[in-house]
């Protein structure tokens, strides 16, 4: 007998069976990550980039999962932040950047060759420079040839199951040179707001009390159209798209108000909608979409009073269209709280969408065929 994805989902057995990384047990450790890496960072010694005093600017370097690292210190810094935040997913630095920014290298592995490359750039040009990743690994010994601070992470198992071991030392660093205000207690309020969030979304809880089982149910066999309504909420939405490919092996397209309105909102009148006219009788019931497309909205209570019209006239728009629509709310005073009640949902409905629809949500192995080729390739 087929089993139905929600059956799938709320048999525990089945469930801990087909999660053979214990990926739903590494999404649950994540308050552990931001306590762990807040100590881990506590004990490093980061005068050699604190003596220097706030920075022209933070460029964060990483790729992947690590990479999101410079995305959560942008968007917790916000638009009000004393210097400007720059993200860097490649090899080389701008031409820019010199002994007046700060450069933090952050790579799960340590051996990332786009990290490692940008990281050897910013010590040749003489920047302040500090590492974030696994203990003597390649990118631990450039630290401490360069002599820069390296703060060692408790790998979670993989880079995406690692934001927050990975995040939090970013955080700290900028903190405490005065260009994010985060707060020592601010960190602890986000542990236990994902603790909160993982007990709401545990495995043994069945799907129709369960915000994270019930938001993969309902973007199973759908095309989701992820979009924050705010540049915080837009990180989350980006990291929902990320995991939703890696954990679910699914597909996503990410977004940010108002820029989506500017063109991704054309999508509601393309092949994807079921209603293409604006009604259920418009089209044939063979000619409309096998995989449909849905709205998902992830809201930030510090949206902009004109983004929260945009937001709401979307899902008017894709109500009309027939496009189903999943809307999620940020939780929390503080912006690191916020951006952590979105991912920590989001991750957990990765996980559980890739159980639903029968993938292992582990293992990544095109990736590794990837590098291989890259390799070969050199030769």
């Amino acid at each position: 007998m087929t089993m139905t994805a929600q059956e799938r989902l709320d048999d525990l057995v089945l469930l801990e069976a087909a999660d053979t990384g214990g990926m739903l047990r590494v999404v649950a450790s994540a308050a552990a990550q931001v306590r762990m890496a807040v100590r881990a960072t506590a004990e490093t010694d980061l005068r050699p980039v604190l003596s220097a005093g706030r920075p022209r600017s933070i460029v964060v370097t990483g790729m992947g999962g690590s990479g999101v690292a410079g995305e959560v210190l942008a968007a917790v810094c916000g638009p009000g932040a004393a210097s400007p935040v720059i993200t860097l997913h490649d090899y080389q630095l701008p031409g820019w950047v010199g002994a007046a920014d700060l450069v933090i290298a952050v790579s799960w592995s340590g051996a990332t060759e786009e990290t490692l490359a940008a990281a050897t750039e910013a010590a040749r040009r003489g920047c302040p420079l500090a590492g974030v990743g696994r203990a003597g690994s390649p990118l631990a010994l450039l630290a401490e040839q360069a002599r820069a601070p390296f703060v060692p992470i408790e790998s979670a198992g993989m880079p995406r199951a690692s934001l927050w071991g990975l995040s939090v030392p970013v955080l700290m660093i900028a903190g405490l040179l005065g260009v994010a205000d985060i707060p020592v207690e601010g960190f602890e309020s986000a542990a236990s707001s994902l603790e909160q969030i993982s007990y709401l979304c545990r495995p043994d809880s069945e799907s129709f009390v369960n915000p994270a089982k019930t938001l993969a149910l309902e973007l199973a066999g759908t095309l989701p159209m992820i979009w924050g309504s705010s540049s915080l909420a837009g990180v989350a939405a980006g990291r929902f798209a990320c995991q939703l490919n890696e954990n679910a092996k699914y597909p996503a397209v990410p977004g940010v108000l108002p820029e989506a309105h500017h063109n991704q909102v054309v999508a509601f009148d393309g092949p994807f909608v079921p209603w293409p006219s604006g009604g259920p009788g418009a089209v044939e019931p063979e000619a409309r979409p096998a995989v449909p497309l849905r709205l998902v909205i992830l809201r930030d209570s510090q949206e902009h009073p004109q983004v929260a019209r945009r937001r709401e006239a979307s899902v008017e728009l894709a109500g009309q269209r027939g496009i189903g629509v999943s809307e999620l709310t940020a939780e929390g005073d503080r912006p690191l709280e916020r951006l952590a009640s979105l991912v920590q949902l989001t991750d957990y409905a990765t996980v559980y969408l890739g159980i639903a629809s029968g993938i292992d949500p582990g293992p990544v192995a095109v990736i590794g065929d990837l590098k291989d080729r890259i390799a070969e390739q050199r030769w």
